[in-house]
Order: structure tokens, then sequence, then C-alpha cells
């Protein structure tokens, strides 16, 4: 009992950090500090239980190399997405897709989930211009169209390698990036699912599917595609060779930058206009939180409570992640505060029911779709224009499509 209650600490320190504008890895970081003194966790039993971890788990599993790849990771994104912007390819991605497809319900859908796939901090704002201009324009309420943006905009979540939080599971439970997701894909199947019944086809009318200009479909192919084949190869040697993505985007990033004759003069001001010192602490200080867990004994005294309780193993595992989700409003600190204690009961490597792993991922999902501290629905409620409340109100029911999955997946394959 007092592993959660040190650990509930920790979070509600967290949460006061935030809202008082301090930057997130540095919040992460001091949490994650006040978590090892509640657990009495000296230096020296944190580094016993490193040595110990280096000894009895693959060295992917890790927490030193799980720093190294996923800084590098989340700073390589970061870097990536501000070449994009040097060259003109981000620019020209919107207007690209939004011509490559007839319905233009699909094109209010399309533009946020393709970006989507490149994931930077406040990344929301980069197709919402766009999608406000194209909802202004079939006459939707300027709430569902927010809706819309966030929505689509976070379905590759549980699965897309280049969000740092994919990659850590994977390394957490010691499971092929095949088997996590070709799971967690439902997630993302449920979630476009519920979009799309309740934001898109239940309020916007076929009528308004006006065949859009298709003049210039090869120039508007040809900008789609300049900007997203770099993700798509590290996407292909993530799930077909098990290649850190981090090891993948660079090399995906060196061929953009030859790709589009970049001059390596501009190489080294690209890559420090993208750093970005609080990602690592915000990675530095998820992967110390998790550790101290460990450390401190909390997962077993955790589990062990849970047990003598006699809580529901499957209420469990789906409850304690949307609950800090929706305190957070973050994704990294709630697998890094969340995932290890479930561990118990989802097993790892050949043992692990990866359909329970799903089960935690859609609590987690759930949990940042109704969050109103999460940063992105914050920032869509300002641009447009609408109520916070009306807005989380939106994403109810497409909420729901994504718990029913993760439900199903833990019965089918848990």
């Amino acid at each position: 009992m007092y592993a959660l209650i040190a650990m509930a600490v920790a979070l509600g320190l967290l949460v006061v950090l935030m809202h008082r504008g301090v930057k997130l890895g540095r919040a992460m970081v001091l949490a994650s500090i006040a978590l090892a003194v509640l657990l009495k966790v000296t230096p020296g039993v944190f580094w016993g239980a490193a040595v110990e971890e280096w000894r009895s788990k693959p060295l992917t599993q890790t927490t030193g190399y799980l720093l190294v790849t996923l800084t590098a990771l989340v700073i390589l994104v970061n870097i990536f997405g501000t070449a994009m912007k040097e060259v003109g390819v981000s620019q020209r991605l919107g207007p690209a897709i939004q011509g490559l497809f007839k319905s233009r319900r699909v094109a209010l859908a399309a533009i946020p989930m393709m970006m989507g796939l490149l994931p930077t901090p406040g990344g929301i704002m980069l197709s919402a211009p766009m999608v406000r201009e194209l909802g202004d324009h079939l006459g939707a309420d300027r709430s569902r169209v927010a809706a819309i943006n966030f929505l689509f905009r976070h379905q590759w979540e549980t699965v897309w390698p280049l969000f740092p939080s994919v990659p850590l599971i994977q390394g957490m439970f010691g499971i092929s990036a095949f088997a996590l997701v070709s799971h967690n894909i439902a997630i993302t199947i449920a979630g476009v699912l519920g979009g799309v019944i309740f934001l898109l086809v239940s309020a916007i009318p076929k009528d308004c599917d006006k065949k859009a200009s298709r003049g210039q479909f090869k120039k508007n192919l040809q900008s789609f595609l300049g900007a997203i084949w770099p993700i798509a190869v590290v996407a292909g040697l993530y799930a077909g060779l098990d290649l850190p993505p981090a090891v993948g985007l660079l090399l995906a990033l060196v061929a953009f930058l030859i790709f589009n004759k970049v001059p390596i003069e501009k190489w080294a001001g690209l890559f420090k206009s993208g750093f970005e010192p609080d990602f690592a602490l915000l990675i530095l200080g998820a992967l110390l939180f998790k550790l101290n867990l460990q450390a401190g004994g909390a997962i077993e005294s955790v589990v062990q409570f849970l047990d003598d309780i006699n809580a529901p193993m499957h209420v469990v595992i789906f409850i304690l992640p949307f609950m800090v989700a929706f305190l957070t409003g973050l994704t990294m600190a709630t697998v890094a505060m969340t995932f290890p204690f479930l561990m118990g009961f989802i097993g790892t490597g050949v043992e692990a029911k990866v359909g329970l792993e799903t089960l935690a991922f859609s609590g987690v999902i759930c949990g940042l779709l109704l969050t109103p501290v999460h940063l992105c629905i914050v920032l869509s409620a300002s641009y447009f224009e609408c109520s916070l409340g009306r807005l989380v109100v939106r994403l109810l029911a497409p909420a729901v499509f994504v718990a029913a999955a993760g439900v199903l997946m833990a019965l089918l394959a848990g």
C-alpha cells in the first residue's frame, strides 16, 4: 500500500509542476527523484539495481540502452521535422494530401492522420490551419473539426516506431516489433472507425464530398511521397528487421538531406536547431522513474497488494494507465509509471500475453483522449475557438471504441 501512496505523491508532484509551467523533462526528473526519496532508494541501491538489470536482462531491455536509443529517437524526430521545413516539404504536404482525395471528408481526416506520422511537440498545429479551413468550407461545427484534427492525428501512437513509447514497451516486455504492432493495430483501427462513424459520417453530409481538383494529381503525389518515404523506410526497417527506430531514422535523415541536396555545411545548423535538451530530460526522468520502482521493490509490493484485495486483473490493467494518462496527459510518463506494475500480470518474453498489453495501452489512449490537460487538446480548443468541454465530449464515443478494442484483444489474445 505504501508503494502506491509513494507513486501517487510523485505523480501529484509531476502534475503540480506541469501546472506551474515547469518544462516536462525537468518535471519528470524531479518526480522520479521524489519517488526515490519516498521509496528510500539510495544511490547504492539504485546502482545495484542497474547492475543487476544489466546482468540479468538482454541488452535491449536495459535502462542504459533504452536511455540512449529513445533519447536519440526523440531528438532525431525533432531534427527531421526541422529538416522538412528547411527544404519546404512539410509546407507542401497538407495541400498535397487534400488534393489527392476526391472526398473532402476523407481529406479532413487524412491531413492530420498523415501528418501525425511525424510526432513533434505541439505538432497538432501543423495540420490545424488546413483542417479548420476545410471544415469551415464544409460548414462543419468547429468543435467537431477540432475533434477530427486531434483524434486522427493521434491514431499512430500505439504502433508507430517514431513514438518512443512503442520501442520502450517492446524493450520492457522483450517482445518482437511484429508482435507488438500486430496486436496494438486493433486500437488504431478502432479509433479510426469510431472517428469515421461519430465525427465524419454522422455529421458531414455526403453532398459535401465534391470532387477536388485533380489537375495537379501527379504533383500532389510527388509532394506526398517526398515527405513520407523517409518515415516509411524507418517503419519498414523496424517492423521487418527489428532495427531500432533511432538508427533507422538517422539513416533516413541522412538520405533525405542528400536526396534534397541540402549543402553539407548546413547540416550542423539543422542538427543544432532541432536539438531540444528537455526531450532528453523527459526520457531520462521516465526511465529513472521505472528503475526506481524496480529498485525500491514497489512493483512486487503493489502486485501483492492488488492480489491480496482480489482486484480484478483486467480492470487494474486498464484503469491504472487510464488514470495516470488522464492526470498527466503524457504517454511516455504513463508507460514508465504504470507498465512496470503490469508486467507481473502480462508477462515478458515468450510468456508475454500481448493482448493484455493492448488492453493496457487502450487505457492510456482513452485517458489521453479525454483529459483536459493534454497539450494538444488545449491547443485545439484555443485555435478552433471552441469549448474545451464540448471538444472532450466529441471524443467520448471514439474512446469507447478504443476501450472495446482493448477488451476484445485481451479476451482473444490475453
